[in-house]
């Protein structure tokens, strides 16, 4: 993808979530069956990278079931940092036992974002609803090799990638590339543009993957996957789940 296409794409991302932070954390009140299945298997006491962590709902969800590690979480839209932030030091202030989370401003399309990231390395990576929204392969390739030097020699990396091509309703939404100035050439297979509808009109860059696209993605950057599994949504088949391992960990 030519460097000035994905500037935009990430420029139309930035403003999609900076206009309607206040509508998108009203729709992500609750957590995904999927994320729910993951959470379970994530130890009380254990350290946590969460890229994308937007409202800081999945901590609040992790400190319901027990948690008392260390979480720090990554997001660059300001706005939803300052709705987790404020959440985060309610709860706090009825569990002073609990560990506070750290909330970052960070953007994952730029260099050096994992400087960021304090307390090195983690237990667990998650990254659950981000990776389809950075644009280009090799973007996703450099996020990928920074995730593997953040974890910890048996650290898990668990995400998961919307797979709206399976609701005819979210299909409904999939928009002509003529809409922001570009042409199907301009972008790669297996981009998507979508419209919003919730407190007004707006548009977002999606990718859909494919289970083989991520399976290359994994080998090409140090990675096995050791599960997988379809869930969320009416059909229970609108986001594909992996847990990657590095490669050089026996399993």
């Amino acid at each position: 993808m030519d460097t000035a296409i994905r500037q935009k794409l990430i420029r139309l991302n930035q403003q999609f979530y900076q206009t309607f932070a206040e509508q998108f954390s009203a729709t992500r009140q609750q957590i995904q069956p999927g994320v729910q299945k993951v959470i379970r298997q994530i130890p009380q006491h254990c350290r946590i990278l969460d890229l994308g962590c937007g409202n800081g709902k999945l901590w609040q969800r992790l400190v319901e079931r027990g948690y008392l590690g260390e979480y720090v979480g990554l997001d660059f839209s300001a706005e939803l940092l300052e709705v987790a932030k404020q959440q985060a030091s309610r709860t706090v202030g009825r569990q002073p036992d609990r560990n506070y989370p750290q909330f970052i401003q960070a953007d994952l399309t730029e260099d050096g974002w994992e400087n960021r990231a304090p307390n090195l390395p983690y237990d667990f990576v998650l990254a659950f609803a981000v990776l389809h929204h950075l644009p280009g392969e090799l973007t996703v390739i450099q996020t990928l090799r920074r995730i593997q030097r953040l974890l910890t020699p048996g650290g898990k990396f668990i995400f998961s990638v919307w797979q709206f091509l399976n609701s005819p309703r979210l299909r409904e939404r999939i928009q002509d590339w003529s809409k922001i100035g570009l042409v199907n050439s301009q972008v790669e297979p297996g981009d998507y543009l979508l419209d919003w509808r919730q407190g007004g009109q707006g548009l977002r860059y999606v990718h859909h993957y494919a289970p083989d696209e991520l399976q290359r993605l994994a080998s090409a950057c140090g990675f096995v996957s050791t599960e997988e599994f379809l869930s969320d949504g009416q059909g229970g088949n609108l986001s594909q789940y992996q847990t990657w391992i590095l490669d050089n960990v026996i399993v």
